[in-house]
């Protein structure tokens, strides 16, 4: 990969950049990587003059993250006011300038409020509308409330660069043609905006940036081939045509064979253990008995013919 995104500066109109691409084609990892929140595997890319991996965290801190499943998702046990102040302390804790902390508290807490208010302004969030004010919770927010929400708190610390994923789900066209409405007006800001989506919406102020699924044969090649293993040959998939595979049934000329073969077992068993060597004794014992009878006749006429000298 290899790519180039500069933030402009404030006040100077840019482009919003639409990510868009079926599930599963990397559009949310693309939107990590450009924000410095993932490490590319092969590439680089340049944001804000800044090389990418190996500028990740100056990347971070000009960056900002609005709804990201897994990433930056809103707590919805909180209201609207707890998640705007707890960004607004982690903000002061971790960006702050050391003068700032010297300040007082008044004018510490009036700072913060300023700055919740133009973000919270400039996200478009009436807190007035809601049906709390401030202390709604968020699991009672529409989808496009929470989706300004989560951008109000990603304003909160003036970014040069914002990156939201799935900006268009679950939304109707009307919420959907708002939701764009907002991002194009913040990338007129200033911001550089790229935001993930299923389809990028018609016009020249979007920048539409498309990703494609990955062949699944490619897939499974690499990944064998990084496992060491072989990948398994297309013809020994499914092949009925091998006899080493296929099941070992008997044919039209062995079956009458096969059948003879159990008919004789069942009168077998059917006969009992003891027939069979009886059998065997009674045979045996009748040629014996017969072999001992003409030995015998031949002994006595040679002793008769001897007597009588006619030997």
């Amino acid at each position: 990969m290899s790519a180039s995104s500069t933030p402009s500066s404030r006040g100077r109109p840019t482009r919003a950049s639409a990510i868009e691409g079926p599930s599963g084609s990397g559009r949310t990892c693309l939107l990590l990587a450009l924000t410095g929140r993932m490490k590319p595997k092969e590439g680089t890319a340049e944001v804000g003059g800044l090389p990418l991996p190996r500028k990740m965290a100056a990347v971070r801190r000009i960056s900002a993250l609005g709804h990201v499943p897994g990433v930056s998702e809103l707590d919805p046990a909180f209201t609207v006011a707890e998640h705007l102040g707890e960004r607004a302390l982690l903000q002061r804790r971790f960006d702050g300038s050391v003068r700032s902390l010297l300040r007082l508290p008044s004018e510490r807490r009036a700072a913060a409020r300023a700055r919740i208010d133009e973000a919270v302004a400039a996200a478009g969030l009436d807190l007035a509308a809601l049906p709390k004010g401030e202390r709604t919770s968020v699991r009672d927010l529409e989808r496009l409330e929470a989706l300004r929400l989560s951008i109000a708190l990603a304003l909160v610390g003036r970014p040069r660069l914002l990156g939201v994923d799935d900006a268009d789900m679950k939304l109707s066209d009307a919420d959907r043609a708002e939701a764009w409405a907002l991002l194009r007006s913040l990338a007129a800001s200033g911001i550089t905006v790229v935001a993930v989506c299923s389809e990028a919406p018609e016009g020249e102020d979007v920048l539409r940036i498309t990703t494609v699924a990955a062949d699944p044969a490619e897939t499974t090649a690499r990944t064998t081939a990084e496992a060491g293993v072989e990948p398994p040959e297309a013809d020994a998939v499914d092949d009925p045509a091998d006899d080493s595979r296929a099941p070992a049934t008997p044919s039209r000329d062995t079956a009458p064979a096969a059948r003879r073969a159990e008919d004789r077992t069942e009168d077998r068993a059917e006969a009992g253990p003891g027939d069979g060597t009886r059998d065997a004794t009674e045979r045996g014992s009748d040629d014996r008995t017969e072999d001992a009878t003409d030995d015998t006749t031949e002994e006595g006429t040679a002793d008769a013919l001897a007597e009588t000298g006619r030997a």
